[in-house]
């Protein structure tokens, strides 16, 4: 009785699963680009504080700070 209602389960999950699997084909090109601009908006932000960091270690670089090679 227990592999029948085991069996009548999968058979659920697989009925269930199919149409999200065709579902999220059609939808993740769809999804991909509406992301697109918020990676864009995180590269801008991104390289935006990469400059601010740059700047602020700019007068420590000048005068010898930082790593040092030997």
């Amino acid at each position: 009785m227990k592999f029948l209602i085991a069996l009548l389960l999968w058979a659920i999950v697989l009925l269930l699963c199919w149409p999200i699997a065709l579902l999220l084909l059609v939808l993740w090109p769809i999804l991909w680009l509406l992301s697109i601009p918020f990676r864009m908006v995180g590269t801008l932000v991104e390289a935006l504080l990469a400059l601010v960091k740059a700047v602020l270690f700019l007068p420590s670089r000048i005068l010898g700070g930082g790593d040092r090679q030997t």
